[in-house]
């Protein structure tokens, strides 16, 4: 009998010691992976996704630099990191997957917070707002939804755009592109009677193309526009919210919007059309 309990003890004290064991591996490796801006600082360097055909918000200019809104606010963030900014280009399809694989630590590339995009990456507090909206030729220009049934229209792939048409309106074809350059470039070439996208970049565009105009301003409801980090990433999170928080509280945004958007949209668009300020 006395062996019978002795080794139910000593069953016992092997489970308690191996329950503390990965208690502490899991601590260990919650703590791990949420030192990633001690990390960053140690590294030196902040790798940050973007895109590079995206004029006014990330692209190269004809001297070769990055430049745009969320190029400004990408080297801020570097900045008060006190590390150096790495970009790593993308295309609006392959900004997720360069979360999930690592390759870079955040995406600032005019990515909208959608319910879906929830489930696998996190998304810091908004800086811009936006909405679908519709470009087509002033001569045959499309105003309303409905002029859009049984027609072709131009997205590209993995934006809200294609989102919207996929779940809302069912009866328009898509054409859908890897990159913005290949998707107005399809809409210069008369593939589709119209393009859809995120309206704030449409108006920079339109200026830039003054055939064409925005006529449908707004589908669906509005959209916020964040920063992206690896899904469980909260130390990244966590600084990047406080962050958020701390240049809007000293006019970041605003000198943001003046200097890289404003010079690229018309006079009826505003500020607090874009920027989010709290």
């Amino acid at each position: 009998m006395k062996k019978r309990i002795l080794g139910i003890i000593t069953a016992l004290a092997a489970i308690l010691v191996f329950a503390s064991a990965c208690g502490k591996s899991s601590s260990s490796s919650s703590s791990s992976s949420n030192d990633a801006v001690a990390k960053i600082k140690k590294a030196g360097v902040i790798k940050i996704a973007v895109f590079g055909d995206l004029q006014p918000y990330g692209w190269i200019n004809k001297s070769g630099k990055r430049v745009g809104y969320d190029l400004e606010l990408a080297r801020q963030i570097a900045k008060d990191l006190g590390v150096k900014a790495k970009f790593v280009q993308v295309n609006a399809n392959g900004r997720v997957d360069a979360l999930k694989a690592g390759k870079v630590d955040m995406v600032l590339a005019n990515f909208t917070v959608t319910d879906d995009r929830k489930q696998v990456v996190d998304f810091a507090d908004p800086y811009m707002k936006v909405s679908v909206g519709v470009v087509s030729k002033k001569t045959s220009p499309i105003t309303k939804v409905s002029q859009l049934k049984d027609k072709s229209v131009i997205v590209t792939k993995g934006t809200t755009a294609e989102q919207y048409f996929t779940q809302s309106q069912k009866s328009v074809t898509l054409q859908k592109y890897d990159s913005k350059t290949q998707q107005f470039n399809a809409l210069k070439n008369d593939r589709a009677a119209a393009l859809a996208d995120d309206n704030s970049y449409l108006y920079a565009w339109v200026k830039n193309n003054p055939t064409y105009t925005v006529g449908i301003k707004t589908l669906g409801p509005s959209s916020y526009i964040s920063p992206a980090v690896k899904k469980g990433n909260k130390s990244l999170l966590t600084w990047t919210n406080k962050e958020i928080k701390k240049l809007n509280k000293n006019g970041f945004f605003e000198k943001d919007y003046q200097q890289e958007l404003a010079p690229y949209f018309g006079s009826d668009i505003k500020a607090s059309d874009i920027i989010i300020t709290k």
